[in-house]
């Protein structure tokens, strides 16, 4: 993966000095209630698409009693494709718990293969558009061992992060004191920035995730830890590059049988006091 550090022409949205005056600074506290954004019942309020179609294959269901009396919905993963909420959100806390099942799918059954799904955020683009499987967004990676790390899908976004040393990838690691550098899955570039703190529980036990956006500042959370913190989403599909911070979320199925629970999102005005920096 190749990033670039931030400078001031790097897509003409944001300097290190408006970087550093501006991310987390707000300091009134969120008070709103929180809204479920699923129903428990059905998939009301979501669209589903698949990159190859298979109507009898149930790669999206619910159901009803899984686990502690709870329902849940399950994503099979058995065909790459997105649950996508109806719902755009924008200075939002979202809150969910998620599970992995125990199935996996050719091209990701080996034994070795981690077990994969994610949050898309800040979706800006419809299903399948320009032939890709994945919507332009900001992605929260769910997967075995990673959850919390970011990929720029088809976007961009600034992160303070530092090489991790002798690594054969150039792989990226967010750090608190690191340099400001964007990240944008563009020319066989990843966009991936790995967290910084593995918080996931061990399989067979749910996870929370949280995800707090406010303007242009955002944050990863694993069970109550941050593990990243990102700053300028921007969208890179139009002539000039632009700031988005809002869209509908997605949940993806991507070769994993996944099971998620308590789809939940408040409005905010400020950063939560517990995730301020």
């Amino acid at each position: 993966m190749t990033s670039r550090s931030m400078g001031r022409r790097d897509f003409g949205v944001v300097t290190l000095g408006a970087l550093g005056a501006a991310a987390f600074a707000r300091q009134t506290p969120a008070r709103d209630a929180w809204t479920s954004l699923w129903n428990g019942k059905d998939l009301d309020g979501w669209t589903t698409w698949l990159q190859k179609p298979n109507p009898a294959s149930g790669v999206f269901t619910i159901m009803p009693d899984f686990d502690d009396g709870r329902p849940a919905i399950r994503i099979s993963g058995e065909v790459f494709g997105e649950l996508r909420s109806t719902r755009s959100l924008q200075d939002y806390h979202l809150k969910f718990q998620f599970k992995w099942g125990e199935t996996k799918w050719p091209p990701r059954d080996a034994p070795t293969t981690k077990r994969d799904s994610g949050l898309l955020y800040h979706v800006h683009a419809a299903p399948g558009a320009e032939g890709r499987t994945w919507a332009r967004s900001i992605e929260l990676q769910i997967q075995e061992g990673d959850v919390g790390d970011l990929y720029a899908v088809g976007s961009a976004i600034a992160v303070r992060a530092k090489l991790r040393p002798g690594s054969q990838a150039a792989d990226y690691v967010y750090d608190p004191a690191g340099t400001w550098t964007y990240f944008s899955q563009i020319a066989g570039q990843s966009g991936r920035c790995i967290k910084q703190l593995d918080n996931e529980l061990p399989h067979g036990q749910w996870n929370t995730v949280e995800l707090v956006c406010l303007g242009q500042d955002c944050i990863h959370i694993v069970n109550g830890k941050v593990v990243m913190r990102l700053y300028a989403p921007t969208r890179i599909d139009g002539a000039v590059p632009e700031t988005v911070t809002s869209g509908p979320i997605i949940l993806q199925s991507e070769g994993a049988e996944v099971y998620y629970r308590d789809v939940a999102f408040r409005s905010i005005t400020a950063i939560p006091a517990e995730y301020r920096g």
